[in-house]
């Protein structure tokens, strides 16, 4: 089994990483002060200059960046490159109809291909291996990074996008797929469609990388069992490249964080102190060698915890475990991610009182998603016929806001319970960690 697409890096010493860490972070730093005018604002605001940033060791003298300051400077704010440079972008939803826009120059996407192309051969991919790609494809990162690094490792590539189960399976038997990427939730139902179809001893699958959404280790031997394969983790988010920003290795033993391009750190949510390695606390990243969009000092809102361990695939770098929880109130349905106060912006445009219950469920490994929304009183009167007009026109908008169907269900008023004058917004009944 090939273990490594660039050993030279996954394998290099910790004194070598942390040299190029040093000299990449020093650049970085240099080139956002001097081409985008809001981080020159903040490390101004907080008297830092480049000169004060030497190595590694002076990164926690740089101040955060959050979602908000994403939605602050949308669409172009934190383009550290000319635009003519950029070729790409790449984007998810944002808190307030605001989306994330990450863009690339192509030299971005290069090096995020070789990120993904090392969690694919990081499985056992070879160029002699057929990858069918079945996330989405489009402005979601997950079909873009995983089919970029499976052209890289030499894989056949099969550009499946999410969805349309019959054709999945059809081109899995007849083409002979090896590996798959999607999200978790995706791959049980696959497992179990190939079952009703009576296909799952024409499987030929040995491996399947699942990110995008929370996971659980029964989910992962019940996806391994149902479709005989070994189960990998990866993560990544749109601020930062996409998936491959870190992968599983063959020990199932945490994340191998890519750290020739990023650095992590993990600190205290409440007041921003960098804690220790093996302490548990909110995952912030530094992008050190993207050009377009380099994120510094990213807030991640993941909760977890850094292992620096020697691992038994002998590669070096860092390891993060799985997210353990959210330091916000971001909720992941189907590899989507939601937060209330966007459906509240749909309630309140749509003339509902923002009055309502997110329900989120995982039945036979798929997310379910209700939403419970108080009627006002004039409503409450309506026809049953207005009620399902109005009911229609939510998941609707809804839709166009999050990206994903929600049910909706249309209640009396006052009849969502309230927990000391504030209603409960979220129940979450998945067991996800």
């Amino acid at each position: 089994m090939t273990k490594y697409y660039q050993p030279e890096i996954e394998c290099a010493s910790p004194e070598q990483i942390k040299a190029w860490q040093d000299e990449r972070l020093v650049k970085q730093v240099k080139h956002v002060w001097d081409n985008v005018p809001y981080y020159r604002k903040k490390m101004e605001e907080k008297g830092v200059t480049p000169e004060d940033i030497k190595s590694t060791a002076d990164l926690h003298k740089l101040p955060f960046l959050t979602k908000d300051d994403l939605r602050e400077c949308y669409p172009y704010g934190l383009l550290a490159k000319p635009l003519e440079e950029c070729v790409r972008i790449q984007s998810t939803s944002g808190t307030t109809g605001k989306r994330v826009v990450a863009f690339y120059t192509q030299h971005d996407i290069d090096l995020w291909e070789d990120c993904c192309a090392r969690a694919i051969t990081a499985v056992g991919g070879t160029k002699e291996d057929v990858c069918q790609v079945s996330y989405g494809y489009g402005l979601f990162t997950g079909g873009p990074g995983l089919n970029g690094g499976s052209h890289k490792v030499g894989c056949l590539t099969l550009p499946m996008s999410s969805g349309n189960t019959d054709r999945q399976l059809q081109f899995m038997t007849d083409l002979g797929a090896t590996i798959l990427c999607c999200t978790p939730s995706y791959a049980a139902y696959l497992g179990e469609s190939a079952k009703e179809a009576g296909l799952t001893d024409k499987l030929k699958l040995k491996a399947g990388i699942f990110g995008a959404e929370a996971w659980t280790q029964e989910m992962r031997r019940d996806i391994e069992k149902s479709l005989g394969i070994k189960a990998y983790d990866i993560y990544g988010l749109t601020e930062i490249s996409g998936p491959g920003v870190s992968f599983e290795c063959e020990a199932q033993a945490g994340m191998h964080i890519n750290e020739d391009h990023f650095i992590a750190e993990i600190i205290n949510p409440d007041t921003g102190e960098v804690l220790p390695d093996g302490e548990k606390g909110e995952l912030v990243f530094t992008c050190i060698t993207k050009e377009a969009f380099p994120m510094i000092r990213y807030r991640t809102k993941d909760i977890c915890v850094l292992n620096r361990e020697k691992c038994a695939c002998g590669r070096t770098h860092v390891r993060m475990a799985k997210p353990m929880g959210r330091s916000d109130d971001m909720l992941i349905i189907k590899g989507v991610n939601v937060f209330p106060s966007q459906i509240e912006a749909v309630l309140l445009e749509q003339g509902f009182p923002p009055n309502y219950q997110i329900i989120v469920d995982r039945v036979n490994n798929v997310d379910t998603f209700d939403i419970n929304v108080e009627m006002p009183l004039e409503m409450f009167s309506d026809t049953v016929r207005d009620v399902t007009t109005k009911e229609k026109e939510l998941v609707a908008a809804l839709k166009a806001m999050l990206g994903i169907v929600a049910k909706v269900h249309l209640m009396a008023p006052k009849s969502i319970a309230r927990s000391e004058g504030k209603a409960v917004r979220v129940v979450d009944k998945r067991k996800l960690f």
